[in-house]
């Protein structure tokens, strides 16, 4: 019994060691057809491209800005002294004519200073025939009669400066036209000086309405006079006015900082009204150079900048060159920083990356 064990045993042994090592190699087998069967990766596809000259172009780069319209017709009147504004004789819309009395201060001080000054002329005088009198009986010296005289002529002074006060302390149109805005009310306290109201010809030619706008001192110093301008109002959307430049500031606005800039337009028969808000565009008579490349050979455009790809010198590679966006026309963008660069490639440039190999086709 024990030996039928035994060899039953060895049997066994016989039969699952060579299975075992038959089940071994088979895996490693397997394992290693596997590995065999997983080709490298390697990115060997040449794509072709096709390039561009880069171009250079002379642009002027318009300048944009707003501003309003008036006239050259528009006259702002005031008082010369100030005082409380007795009378305004004229409403907004009114039609003046020239000499028209518009508005009038209370006259009760200038009144009085016009009366003082009278008095101070007589009393002059007579103190001056007095020194005369008694310089006639060696009374009095040639000293007194000559301050007598200097202070005649000035109660005289005095009093013309009284009388001129007194008549610019009303108001007249200086033209015939339009009141346009009206700027203070009746009881109200005036300075002198102070607009009280704005009158404008009541026909103004294509030649009087001009748009003033306020610049930069860059945009200023590029500007000069003749300069073409293209202008639209908001109250007409769908229409453009041709304009040039014709008046540049001498210095710059203390409040706002800016250079003003007066734009004379061509209405074309339109009816305009003062205040009208303006846009407007003038192309300055200077240029600068500027790099141009088709639209197409620009790549991941973000805002203002971008990167464009070229050919490497080795002729098979690319370089990935990052540049800043000036300008977009319909077919083209104006850029800088492009360097020493050429050419540019147009079509197939989405499909590049730095790593990319290419080839150059006609």
């Amino acid at each position: 019994m024990k030996k039928n064990v035994i060899r039953i045993s060895r049997l066994f042994s016989l039969i699952f060691i060579p299975l075992s090592i038959a089940l071994i190699e088979s895996g490693c087998s397997k394992s290693q057809g596997a590995q065999t069967q997983t080709p490298k990766i390697e990115d060997t596809e040449i794509i072709p491209v096709k390039t561009v000259k880069v171009s250079q172009k002379n642009v002027a780069h318009n300048i944009v800005a707003t501003g309003l319209l008036a006239s050259k017709a528009e006259s702002k009147l005031s008082f010369k002294t100030g005082g409380v504004i007795a009378k305004i004789y004229v409403k907004e819309g009114d039609d003046v004519r020239t000499g028209q009395l518009l508005a009038t201060l209370d006259l009760t001080e200038i009144s009085s200073q016009v009366a003082q000054a009278q008095f101070g002329v007589e009393k002059a005088e007579r103190d001056l025939q007095r020194a005369k009198n008694l310089y006639a009986d060696t009374v009095a010296t040639l000293e007194t009669v000559q301050n007598a005289t200097t202070g005649a002529d000035i109660a005289r002074k005095t009093l013309q400066i009284a009388q001129f006060n007194q008549r610019f302390s009303e108001i007249r149109a200086t033209r015939g036209g339009r009141v346009i805005k009206k700027m203070m009310n009746e009881g109200e306290l005036a300075g002198a000086g102070m607009p009280i109201l704005i009158i404008n010809e009541a026909m103004a030619s294509s030649k009087d309405w001009v748009v003033r706008m306020g610049v930069s001192d860059k945009d200023w110093a590029t500007l000069r006079q003749g300069n073409l301008a293209k202008l639209n109002f908001d109250a007409f959307p769908n229409e453009f006015f041709d304009g040039k430049v014709t008046k540049l500031a001498d210095m710059a606005d203390p409040m706002s900082g800016t250079y003003e800039v007066e734009i004379t337009i061509n209405t074309k028969g339109k009816r305009l009204a003062s205040g009208l808000f303006a846009h407007v565009s003038v192309q300055p008579s200077n240029s600068s150079v500027m790099t141009v490349i088709p639209i197409e050979a620009l790549v991941e455009g973000n805002g203002t900048e971008g990167f464009v790809f070229s050919i490497a010198p080795d002729g098979t590679s690319v370089l990935k060159t990052p540049v800043k966006i000036l300008e977009i026309g319909n077919n083209e963008i104006g850029i800088s920083g492009l360097g020493a660069v050429s050419e540019v490639i147009t079509e197939g440039s989405s499909y590049l990356t730095e790593k990319t190999k290419v080839k150059l086709v006609k």
